[in-house]
């Protein structure tokens, strides 16, 4: 069974969205990760922009596959964690490991918070998937 905190908001793309007051972090789920299996880079190159709900904001690289990661909700890209930026910290795995703790993968500003109420709770999140 995956885990699937019930603070955090979903999509059917396996993005989860935490919101902390403008801004919100954004990650894939404990079940994307565990499908994908070990991750082994993650791409993130729109840093700085502004992009709409169900855009592209990066990729996953898996050993044996690549995903496209969507934004759940509009929002201009703060941040992209710095522990998994090749750059810097270069620990993909931490998504395996900590998928909705350390396993962040990019922070933002909110710019149509409405949007929020469109997303999956966690309970229609694990309906999805079960």
């Amino acid at each position: 069974m995956s885990n699937i905190p019930k603070d955090l908001k979903y999509t059917s793309d396996h993005e989860w969205l935490r919101v902390e007051g403008d801004t919100a972090y954004i990650g894939i789920t404990d079940f994307a990760q565990s499908e994908l299996d070990e991750l082994v880079y993650i791409e993130v190159e729109t840093v700085g922009e502004t992009l709409n709900q169900e855009d592209e904001f990066g990729t996953v690289e898996a050993v044996k596959t690549t995903s496209e990661l969507f934004m759940p909700v509009s929002g201009e890209i703060l941040e992209f964690n710095p522990q998994l930026n090749e750059s810097e910290g270069d620990n993909p795995t931490l998504v395996n490991e900590d998928p909705y703790g350390e396993g962040w993968i990019i922070k933002i500003r909110l710019t149509a918070p409405e949007e929020v109420d469109e997303l999956l709770s966690a309970e229609a999140y694990e309906a999805l998937i079960s």
